[in-house]
């Protein structure tokens, strides 16, 4: 029975990750950069201005709510989103894609990233404005809403949309117990044990109730911790590894050619060659740029929603930050400390280490720190995966309370923390693959919502650049833009 389950599941899996997949979330990047006009381009200095330009100037971007307001902050949103963004894929997906498709991979996986800018973007501007009030008074989005209001507003798709938001749910709340939960704190238990001689079911005991205390209290004090943990976790990880570069700075050059080189194989001899070493390169920089930034799988947008944002596109560039900071930033350091510390020829792109994983990131930061490198990536693995546990405790709640309401999810949110200890102590390997499929499944409900949608999309980022940006009267307002509010109504 258990190999029928693994062969159904590897084929699903090769569909979902594999070159369809894959596909498909670089069309739908394509096709709503092209809707919204390149607005992650063409308004760079506007959306960055918004963003991260706005924590020191705009009061308003970091201000808590009253306690009995149940929202979050758009800062706290941001950091929630991205303690689930930021994990293990930052470290061990980049070390994997340069392993399995070369340095040319990070230069796809850019691509990837440029483009989910606007994928992710579409999420949180359709998480807003179809979001409602729940009946304990907190902000409920996410692609479960923009398939069952939004597509099945359509004529005819009632039925298909709510199917569809279903399946998205169950398919979240599985995955939720997976890869958000018992795969992150796997790696943070064995890399203690590894570098710290932490035995694992310690390790389990101190996550489980450090977990506890937080994932109980609900979502806002998830949102505190993470806003805390999030921008310490980034900027302790962004300095050690901008150490380790700046120590190597005079391979940097060569790293840099060796990317755009490998990426179109135009130093392999043979057609052949140079054939299989582009596909390898976009495959492994397509999947590690996917599963690291989640654009397009539909998870972030559920906490996004959650902000006490009014204005749909407001939250909409937080989500093109998001990317930014989670690929083209951290990603991106990540590949330069391997590339730069020796371990890849650069020339022909061949592993020069027996190392992988988090193992050969270790080692690419010992050059620098010598034995306690490894210790630096335990830490940062602890950080990163634990913060990503937290972020993906909302996510299942959320999927929970649309299954089965808000009464109950207290019993999800117990179910979440015990599995920690399982997470740490067992070896779970078809549990693992298994919560990656379901991981990769929420990408297809949630892209035929997004990509359905992608009008509504355009006609809100139109009449926000000609509202805000352009600075045209009132009047400009368009039709879709003004029932922002009455769409985001109290149910119980």
């Amino acid at each position: 029975m258990i190999e029928i389950i693994e062969q159904v599941n590897n084929a699903i899996n090769g569909v979902v990750w594999g070159t369809a997949g894959i596909a498909l979330l670089l069309v739908a990047g394509l096709v709503m950069t092209a809707v919204n006009r390149g607005f992650q381009f063409t308004h760079l200095a506007h959306w960055i201005s918004k963003t991260i330009g706005a924590i020191f100037t705009d009061k308003h971007i970091t201000a808590h709510t009253a306690r009995e307001n149940k929202a979050i902050s758009q800062f706290q949103s941001l950091c929630t989103a991205m303690a689930a963004t930021i994990g293990t894929g930052n470290i061990v997906g980049v070390a994997t894609a340069i392993i399995l498709g070369g340095p040319g991979a990070i230069f796809w996986m850019w691509i990837m990233a440029l483009v989910g800018m606007m994928t992710n973007y579409s999420e949180n501007v359709l998480g807003i404005y179809f979001r409602q009030k729940s009946a304990s008074g907190e902000w409920r989005g996410g692609a479960m809403y923009y398939l069952k209001e939004g597509l099945g507003g359509y004529k005819g798709l009632k039925t298909v949309g709510t199917v569809l938001a279903v399946l998205f749910s169950v398919f979240c709340l599985l995955a939720s117990f997976g890869i958000g939960n018992m795969s992150q704190v796997n790696s943070i238990a064995s890399n203690m044990q590894s570098a710290f001689n932490v035995p694992s079911w310690v390790t389990g005991v101190a996550l489980m109730v450090i977990a506890a205390l937080v994932v109980l209290g609900g979502l806002k004090r998830v949102a505190t911790v993470t806003e805390k943990l999030v921008p310490f976790m980034a900027v302790l990880y962004i300095a050690g590894a901008l150490i380790v570069v700046f120590m190597h700075a005079s391979a940097v050059p060569a790293v840099f050619a060796s990317i755009f080189r490998g990426a179109f194989a135009t130093s392999a001899a043979g057609g052949g060659i140079v054939g299989y070493g582009v596909k390898s390169a976009i495959t492994w920089g397509f999947k590690r740029g996917a599963f690291s930034n989640e654009a397009g799988l539909g998870s972030s947008v559920m906490v996004h929603s959650s902000s006490n944002v009014k204005e749909p596109v407001q939250q909409g560039m937080w989500g093109i930050f998001e990317v930014f900071a989670d690929t083209i930033v951290v990603c991106t350091l990540t590949a330069l400390v391997v590339l730069t510390s020796g371990s890849v020829d650069l020339e022909t792109g061949r592993m020069l280490t027996e190392n992988a994983g988090a193992g050969l990131v270790g080692e690419a930061f010992g050059t620098v720190f010598g034995h306690y490198g490894q210790k630096f990536i335990a830490i940062a693995i602890l950080l990163f995966a634990f913060s990503t546990s937290l972020g993906w405790s909302h996510y299942g709640s959320t999927a929970w309370q649309y299954l089965f309401g808000e009464k109950s999810i207290i019993l999800y949110k117990a179910v979440f923390v015990a599995m920690i200890f399982f997470g740490c102590t067992m070896r779970l390997s078809l549990a693992w693959d298994l919560s990656d499929t379901f991981n990769g499944l929420m990408m297809i409900p949630n892209l035929i919502g997004v990509l359905s949608l992608s009008p509504l999309v355009a006609r809100i980022t139109a009449n926000y650049v000609k509202r805000v940006i352009r600075g045209e009267s009132e009047e400009a307002l368009l039709s879709a833009y003004t029932k922002v509010e009455e769409r985001q109504k109290e149910v119980v």
